[in-house]
């Protein structure tokens, strides 16, 4: 997550560097989450029947090879065909196999009474170090300019940690425990799957599908995109950049750590949309704000509350699947976000090649998120959670 956070920051402005447009750059993003939204789906539903661990160091090997790929060549096609099959996160959040894995191996050796909790101190750590990643990206990247060399040669260091992250992690991931793995269901005939699914195959599908709705209306404002149109509407420096995301990453970890206790209260489906749809409102207030300054308290604002249908929506997805389903639920709901945010951003690509329209993705943004969360709403009041 630090690795994500630091590319976030400086990944669609080192493509503005190296030669391309607005409308590439919102096309190659689309390409790379439709490539990572394959990939994780290939990995995460072969992995509780083959093996979590070593489906985590494949992620880990496929993420060092999508930063190589983005800095040996400036060619478009490579660049393209690099975002397909490798793992690159431009949204400064949980790219490709990680999190589903994760997520199952977590409730794998937790008591479900804990798991709620315990989601939320893992997305804690892991918005603690995107906000870190944020800010070492965007001041390292000063630093670097302060030394002579050029703003795109800066942002090649930062991909090349990227890389060196997907190694380390392959080597940490070596040393799991056979305890994350699924343990054997004893049945008389083998289960007939369908994408790692059996008995949860609707309400998975049917929690995907509202998922995707909610992910393409943020692919029109994900970490990158927003830190880009900070800059075509400010003109701040990469170390204000990296300052402001370490700020709201930040704030939306620690506020995730009360998802737990309010979802103890009254619901994990109510702790969602109920958090969830103010927020969106914030999203839809952030362009109309007459300064910069004003404009950064309402993305603060909108983070401090963002991020608390996270853990809860995890948790929901874990508790309503049983076990040996775990891996493959969490690949395919987390699969169906990236598909959904991944047509958004040639189009939020296209609006800021027109000065008119620049701030047209937060209201687009705010407006279908609004409508997923009653969607939600309705579709799961009446499920016994």
């Amino acid at each position: 997550m630090f690795a994500y956070g630091a590319l976030s920051v400086v990944l669609v402005l080192y493509l503005s560097g190296i030669g391309l447009n607005d409308y590439q750059i919102g096309l190659l993003i689309t390409f790379t989450l439709i490539g990572d939204a394959v990939i994780s789906l290939w990995i995460t539903t072969k992995a509780d029947s083959y093996s979590r661990k070593n489906m985590l160091i494949l992620g880990s090997f496929l993420m060092a090879a999508g930063g190589i790929g983005f800095l040996i060549t400036n060619d478009y096609l490579v660049l393209i065909i690099t975002a397909i099959i490798a793992v690159i996160s431009p949204t400064g959040k949980e790219i490709g196999p990680f999190l589903s894995i994760e997520q199952s191996a977590l409730a794998q050796i937790l008591e479900r009474k804990n798991l709620t909790k315990v989601i939320a101190w893992y997305n804690l750590a892991g918005s603690f170090a995107t906000a870190l990643g944020a800010l070492c990206a965007g001041w390292l990247s000063e630093i670097i300019v302060g030394k002579g060399i050029s703003l795109t040669g800066s942002y090649k260091v930062i991909i090349a940690g990227y890389s060196f992250t997907g190694i380390m992690l392959a080597i940490l991931f070596s040393f799991l425990s056979k305890q994350i793995e699924p343990g054997k269901i004893k049945d008389e005939q083998p289960v007939k799957r369908t994408l790692g699914l059996h008995k949860s195959k609707n309400v998975v599908f049917k929690l995907s599908s509202l998922f995707a709705l909610d992910a393409f209306a943020g692919g029109f404002i994900i970490q990158s995109m927003i830190a880009y149109w900070f800059y075509l509407k400010f003109d701040l420096s990469i170390g204000a950049l990296g300052t402001i995301f370490f700020g709201t990453n930040l704030v939306a970890g620690i506020s995730a750590l009360f998802a737990a206790k309010i979802a103890n209260r009254i619901g994990l489906l109510n702790t969602m949309v109920f958090t969830h749809l103010p927020s969106n409102v914030l999203l839809i207030l952030i362009p109309l704000m007459p300064d910069l300054s004003l404009a950064i308290i309402m993305l603060i604002l909108r983070f401090s509350i963002s991020q608390m249908d996270v853990p809860t929506r995890q948790a929901l997805t874990m508790i309503l699947v049983s076990d040996d389903e775990r891996s493959a639920a969490a690949g395919i709901s987390t699969i169906s976000r990236s598909i959904g945010a991944s047509i958004s951003p040639t189009l939020c690509g296209m609006l800021f090649a027109n000065q008119l329209l620049i701030n047209f993705p937060f209201f687009l943004a705010g407006g279908l998120k609004i409508i997923y969360d009653f969607w939600i709403y309705i579709g799961f009041r009446k499920e016994k959670l």
